[in-house]
C-alpha cells in the first residue's frame, strides 16, 4: 500500500499504446528473437533504476529476448491496463498491486500460472502471499514485493520513558502516557485512513466484509469495537489528535522521523525516509514491532505488495519469455538485489540473506510479517477502504458520530458488492 508515488516521466504516458506489445512485435516463432514489454509501477525515480539494471542481467542471460521497460505511474496503472487489456493490447508483463490480482483474473486479463515456469519455485515463497495472488483456485501472480503495517518507534524515547514496545492498544495509550509524562514529546499518533484502521479490525476478528459468507460486517458489533478503540487513540494524554488535512500523511510522518512523536502505525515503503530524519541517522535507533492486538488477544495487520502478472492476451511466444523473465525478476538473487537496493521486503525467505538483513528497516519488517493478513479474494475488496476513506476522517474529526460514519460506510459498500448481505 504504498502511498506518495512520485509521478513518472511524461513520455512513458505517450508510449502506453505504442509499447503495449500483446504479441505486436516480432519473433512470434517460440525459439525466435521476442521483445516482450513490462509496465513497472514502482517509483520512477527511486526504484526504477534497480529494476533497469536487472533487465539488463536477464537480455544478457537470454540472447532471444529483448526487454521494453515502461514505467507507469501507479495511481493510473490500474484504469490503464483495464483499457489496454480490453482492447487487447495489454503489456506482456505488469507489476500488478496485490489487490488489482483478482480483479484481472477475473476478468481474464491474467493468464494462470500454475505449472509454469514463472511458479517453478512456488515452494521457495511466502504461503500467506502466494494465496493473495489466487483466485478462483488458480494463481495468477508471482509475489515480487510484499509489506504490511508495523508499529514503529524510537528506542531512544522509549527508554528514556522506561517503556516497552505495547503489547495490546490498552497498553499502547499506557505508553503513550508515560512518554509524554517523562520526554514531553506525544507517544502516539494515529492516522484516519482506512488502510491503517484495518489491524484494530483484525484484533477483533473482523474485517471490512465476511468473503466467504458474502456478508457486510463493517457496521457488525465486532467492527464497532475495533473502531472504537481506533477512535480512542486521538484523544488522551500522550496521543495526538486527529490530523484530517490532505496532508495528514506527511505531518504524521514529518513528526516521527523528527523525533516529534515516539511511535505511529507504517510500512516499509518508508524505511529510506526514515533514516532521512533527524531522529534515525543512527538507523538501530529506529524499532519495529506487530501492531498491538486487540480484544481477542490477536494482532493482525494488512498485506500488501506487488506480484508479477502476464497478460493473457500475448501469443505463445511472448508468453513463454515473460515467463521466464517473471522467474528471473522474483529469484531470490534478484529479490536480494531489489532488497539492498531500494528498501523493499523479498516474498521469499531465502532471499533473506545477511546482507539484506544487516538493514534494521527490512530484519525488523521481515519479523512482523507473520501477523500480515492475505486479502480476500475478492476483486471488490481493495475499493471497499473507498467508503471508508470519507467517513473516518469525518468521525475522527468529530463532525459525524462513529454510528453514522459506519452506517454510511456500510450503505456505500453495499452499492460495490450488491450480493453481499448486510
Amino acid at each position: 500500500m504504498r502511498r506518495g508515488i512520485a509521478a513518472t516521466a511524461l513520455v512513458a504516458s505517450f508510449a502506453l499504446a505504442a509499447t503495449a506489445c500483446g504479441g505486436s512485435d516480432s519473433g512470434d516463432k517460440a525459439d525466435g528473437p521476442v521483445t516482450i514489454t513490462w509496465w513497472d509501477t514502482s517509483n520512477a525515480t527511486n526504484e526504477a533504476p534497480t529494476y533497469k539494471a536487472l533487465i539488463k542481467d536477464f537480455e544478457a542471460a537470454n540472447k532471444n529476448i529483448k526487454v521494453k521497460y515502461v514505467n507507469v505511474q501507479f495511481d493510473q496503472a490500474q484504469n490503464k491496463f483495464d483499457t489496454a487489456a480490453g482492447a487487447s493490447g495489454a503489456p506482456d508483463v505488469l507489476r500488478s498491486e496485490v489487490g488489482w490480482t483478482p480483479a484481472f483474473a477475473k476478468k481474464g486479463y491474467f493468464l494462470p500460472l500454475d505449472g509454469t515456469e514463472a511458479l517453478a519455485d512456488q515452494a521457495k515463497f511466502k504461503s500467506n502471499l502466494i494465496e493473495q495472488a489466487k483466485y478462483d483456485g488458480k494463481t495468477y501472480g508471482v509475489p515480487l514485493v510484499t509489506d504490511t503495517l508495523a508499529l514503529v518507534y524510537n528506542k531512544q524515547l522509549f527508554a528514556k520513558a522506561g517503556v516497552e514496545a505495547p503489547k495490546t492498544w490498552d497498553d499502547l495509550k499506557t505508553a503513550a502516557a508515560t512518554i509524554k509524562a517523562k520526554t514531553g514529546v506525544d507517544g502516539y499518533w494515529g492516522s484516519t485512513q482506512a488502510y491503517y484502521a484495518q489491524s484494530f479490525l483484525y484484533g477483533e476478528g473482523t474485517d471490512t466484509v465476511d468473503a466467504s459468507a458474502k456478508k457486510i460486517t463493517v457496521n457488525s458489533a465486532a467492527a464497532k469495537k475495533g473502531y472504537g478503540t481506533w477512535l480512542s487513540l486521538f484523544s488522551g494524554k500522550g496521543l495526538h489528535k486527529a490530523d484530517t488535512t490532505a496532508d495528514a500523511y506527511a505531518h504524521i510522518q514529518d513528526a516521527f522521523v523528527n523525533g516529534k512523536v515516539a511511535a505511529i502505525v507504517q510500512g516499509p515503503w518508508e524505511i529510506t525516509n526514515f533514516y532521512k530524519g533527524s531522529a534515525f541517522t543512527d538507523k538501530s535507533n529506529l524499532g519495529i514491532a506487530t501492531v498491538p492486538a486487540g480484544s481477542t488477544g490477536k494482532a493482525g495487520a494488512p498485506t500488501g505488495g506487488h506480484n508479477l502478472s502476464v497478460y493473457a492476451g500475448s501469443d505463445a511466444a511472448h508468453q513463454k519469455a515473460a515467463l521466464k523473465f517473471v522467474n528471473f525478476m522474483t529469484s531470490a538473487k534478484s529479490q536480494s538485489t531489489i532488497a539492498l537496493k531500494n528498501s523493499t521486503l523479498p516474498t521469499r525467505d531465502d532471499a533473506y540473506t545477511a546482507e539484506v538483513k544487516a538493514d534494521p528497516g527490512i530484519a525488523g519488517y521481515q519479523t512482523v510479517l507473520a501477523a500480515a493478513q492475505p486479502r480476500p479474494a475478492l476483486p471488490e475488496y481493495s475499493s471497499l477502504w473507498g467508503p471508508l476513506d470519507i467517513e473516518l476522517p469525518k468521525v475522527a474529526g468529530g463532525k459525524e458520530s462513529l454510528d453514522k460514519g459506519l452506517s454510511n460506510a456500510e450503505t456505500a459498500i453495499a452499492k460495490l458488492v450488491p450480493d453481499f448481505s448486510k
